[in-house]
């Protein structure tokens, strides 16, 4: 039996998954965290998936308790700025199309032909909720959807059924604080220590780690938690790691922490901002926004990142300091090799285009649950966590690029290039088949990676790679119910952009 799982690495990818071990098999297990001091952490400010509720759920954890804890705001959706023309914008929502007589409402958004109220706008509530600022619930503490709040208990990813309406923004380094307390009153074990060598077996497995001053700490099974270092998986065991870099080139980025001068106006959502040689986050917190730049340091150099960064969000505060990363962009072959698992940055990383980090870092840890080995170490059963993890990443990396092809920028040589980078494979024959038709769950990417068959259309369509014409039969259905069900959604909206508190309001009664 596996008794013993050696966590090398600390930060958020680390202390979730020692919480989350913990909370599967309890006392059958014994966990330790080895982590550095001196090992900086890369969290500049955090936006996740809608599914990151089913983690905390799964931990017990309140939102009450933990949001406030962590300088945590809510995320309905992500706002594209810039990518098609200045100063406009459209919202990749957490919301599901509504359907009328088999069709989306996409679909009839182009069957009835008004194009004065753009596609986002028109077919989703959730934008008028981010226009507005709002909070996705109210003062009393319900939520603005019926019938999804409530508890989720030990459920996972695989069983997210209805499309929950919003996620959270965080400090990761205040989750990581807020899960390391958790974790240890749960029976983790907690080693400050650097880790000075990786002693292998004569198999080549790890057998255990050296540290500075608690010396050989031995385990069965070993997760690597070390970010980009890969301390275990590319270091001591030479997995090979296949670079991204030839469709997704953006390989840098530089972060600020910047006070909010007016605190009370707070977004509900993520912003992309296009720049002139990549895109800026704009992640809102409780009281300060996190806001970086990543770029192509083909196309612009670090010190000019800053100043274009600062100059957009900080002009005249050049007190802040900034943080520049070096991105490593891609995936391993495989993240579990031997008795070594890699979870987070030391497993894969895409730019963070879609928020999609610590989506990363769940869904290994979930999978790693349900592929737990016992002491045969099964090559299907490893096996099959290397595809699953393979292919959710692939995934991702397919749907970012998307985003470049389809975009409307050309204005500098970063963006004109951007349309001619190499695509992954079935990629332009999803895009050739989107200029016609909308895609659906037979068309999109074909194995899970979190996004569904909506958010590949909120993209097309808010970038403005729009089908010339709508499915035929829609010209022989009568369009009442459909124009009924706009005009349902338009009074939606105004009730609840009427009835909701702002996010600012709603997150500081929270924090009282």
């Amino acid at each position: 039996m596996i008794r013993s799982v050696v966590i090398v690495g600390g930060g958020t990818a680390g202390w979730m998954t020692a919480s989350y071990l913990k909370a599967a098999f309890g006392s059958r297990i014994d966990v330790t965290v080895v982590e550095s001091a001196q090992v900086s952490r890369i969290g500049v400010g955090e936006a996740t998936f809608s599914t990151i509720r089913h983690f905390f759920d799964y931990l017990g954890l309140d939102e009450a308790d933990w949001l406030p804890k962590c300088a945590g705001g809510y995320k309905l959706g992500i706002r594209f700025q810039n990518w098609r023309r200045p100063d406009e914008h459209f919202y990749h929502p957490f919301e599901r199309l509504r359907m009328v007589d088999g069709f989306s409402l996409a679909e009839w958004w182009l069957a009835l032909g008004d194009r004065s109220v753009p596609f986002d706008r028109a077919c989703f509530i959730t934008s008028a909720l981010c226009e507005a600022k709002r909070a996705p619930r109210m003062l009393d503490g319900s939520l603005f959807v019926a019938g999804l709040d409530g508890p989720l208990g030990r459920s996972t990813l695989a069983e997210q059924r209805a499309q929950f309406p919003y996620a959270y923004h965080f400090d990761a380094d205040e989750v990581a604080r807020y899960l390391t307390a958790h974790a240890t009153r749960l029976g983790v074990r907690h080693v400050v220590d650097s880790v000075e060598h990786v002693a292998l077996d004569e198999r080549g497995w790890i057998e255990h780690v050296v540290t500075a001053g608690h010396g050989p700490i031995a385990g069965d099974l070993f997760v690597d938690c070390t970010g980009f270092r890969g301390l275990l998986i590319n270091q001591a065991l030479g997995t090979p790691f296949e670079s991204f870099l030839d469709v997704l080139p953006n390989n840098r980025a530089v972060a600020l922490r910047v006070p909010r001068e007016d605190a009370v106006e707070m977004s509900p959502y993520t912003t992309a901002t296009a720049m002139n040689a990549g895109w800026m986050w704009t992640i809102p917190l409780f009281r300060r926004n996190g806001n970086g730049y990543v770029y192509s340091d083909q196309f612009i150099d670090p010190e000019e990142a800053e100043r274009e960064l600062r100059a957009a969000v900080a002009p005249g505060r050049d007190d802040l300091p900034a943080n520049h990363i070096r991105m490593r962009i891609g995936r391993n072959r495989d993240s579990w090799v031997n008795n070594c698992v890699a979870i987070g940055l030391s497993s894969a990383f895409v730019e963070p285009l879609e928020s999609t980090g610590i989506f990363f870092i769940q869904h290994g840890i979930e999978q790693l649950v349900r592929h737990f080995p016992d002491q045969r170490w099964d090559p299907a059963t490893i096996a099959a966590y290397n595809e699953r993890i393979a292919r959710a990443v692939d995934g991702v990396k397919e749907f970012l690029v998307l985003h470049y092809r389809v975009a409307r920028r050309d204005d500098t040589p970063y963006w004109k290039e951007a349309k001619n980078r190499p695509a992954p494979d079935g990629l332009d024959e999803r895009l050739a088949l989107a200029g016609s038709r909308l895609l659906d769950e037979e068309t999109i990417y074909p194995s899970y990676h979190g996004f569904e068959s909506y958010s590949w259309n909120a993209m097309n369509l808010g970038l403005g790679h729009v089908p010339a014409e709508p499915p035929a039969a829609l010209h022989h259905l009568d369009p009442a119910r459909a124009r009924a069900e706009f005009d349902r959604l338009r009074a939606e909206a105004r009730e609840m952009v009427a009835a909701l508190p702002s996010c600012y309001e709603y997150l500081a009664k929270l924090n009282a």
